[in-house]
């Protein structure tokens, strides 16, 4: 399997519901490095999995919503807990859109899967991983 990963990052505020998340209740800041890569059997014509400027690109436009905004003011996330898990998911589907698109260079049909990490710290992290076509 052939992978090309891209790193963005962003910076939002938000709270949780429920007493599980302690004081993270409380309205506070996360900076997340988002790491995408795009994974496939083969390498197309140009030796590529996809055009790593289009997916920087295609990463920098998923995020730009969700970057220095307060999460918990978006519509799109009313009454949602917006976890390092549910925030990969979230990003995952819009990146795959991108990707059903051609937005990537490539026909989503050759691109086995795509995963999205979302890094909080050196030591913690979580990721969505799952075919796009």
């Amino acid at each position: 399997m052939f992978a090309v990963e891209v790193r963005d990052h962003i910076m939002v505020a938000h709270s949780f519901r429920g007493a599980v998340f302690g004081p993270a209740q409380r309205l506070h800041g996360a900076t997340f490095v988002v790491d995408a890569a795009f994974y496939s059997r083969e390498l197309d014509q140009q030796g590529l999995v996809v055009d790593i400027g289009l997916a920087t690109e295609a990463l920098r436009t998923v995020l730009a919503p969700l970057n220095y905004r307060d999460l918990d003011t978006l519509p799109e996330f009313a009454g949602i807990n917006t976890t390092t898990e549910f925030l990969a998911a979230h990003i995952h589907r819009l990146l795959a859109e991108q990707c059903r698109g051609a937005g990537l260079g490539r026909p989503a049909a050759e691109i086995a899967s795509l995963r999205v990490k979302l890094s909080e710290s050196h030591l913690a992290r979580a990721w969505y991983e799952a075919p796009i076509a």
